[in-house]
């Protein structure tokens, strides 16, 4: 058995003993979860202000719903990290909604002179940004969301093949075809 089968298993036996109440087992699945809910916290949510935070309450807020979800869990053929990716794609809707509607603070006169990146460079590194969602938000939702896993969050092709109930190849295959229409879609906005 391959490790990644082995992982997907093991994730799948701690899940449904932590749906049964097994305490030691709730612990164990938290603590393997966490680290995937953090990053893909991260990613979704790193263009917000004050990211890091915001990130870090979504996947708290993940963790406490799946845990509060164990108990109806039931292991239906797809793996757990479906279930977990779910609740987080929700709750980082939430915190993007929230987000959107909170009132934008005024700062105050500094007392010294600000290291930040000048007025330039933000607005290239923004204007990158901007760019890069916008040939993202090209391509269809699927593809999106692996190539957010694969590059954002960093998810392995099998942990990727996991969440999207693909294999590790069709997970690569996938990857690559959409990293070949993005930049066909930038050439094309270049010569436009």
């Amino acid at each position: 058995m391959s490790s990644s089968r082995a992982a997907k298993d093991g994730l799948r036996v701690l899940a449904a003993r932590a749906a049964r109440g097994d305490r030691r087992a709730i612990d164990d699945l938290l603590a393997r979860i966490r680290p995937l809910v953090v990053r893909y916290c991260r990613a979704r949510l790193g263009r917000i202000s004050g990211a890091d935070h915001a990130a870090d309450d979504a996947a708290q807020e993940v963790c406490l719903a799946v845990l509060s979800a164990l108990p109806r869990y039931r292991d239906e053929g797809r793996p757990f990290e479906a279930f977990v990716f779910g609740i987080a794609a929700h709750k980082v809707a939430d915190v993007q909604r929230a987000v959107s509607r909170a009132a934008v603070p005024t700062p105050e006169l500094p007392d010294t002179a600000d290291e930040a990146m000048g007025p330039e460079e933000e607005a290239v590194r923004r204007s990158d940004a901007e760019r890069c969602r916008a040939l993202l938000n090209r391509l269809p939702p699927n593809l999106r969301e692996l190539l957010i896993l694969r590059v954002a969050v960093g998810l392995s092709a099998e942990e990727t093949g996991r969440v999207l109930g693909m294999t590790a190849g069709a997970v690569r295959v996938a990857q690559h075809r959409a990293l070949n229409r993005l930049r066909s879609l930038a050439a094309e906005e270049v010569s436009a």
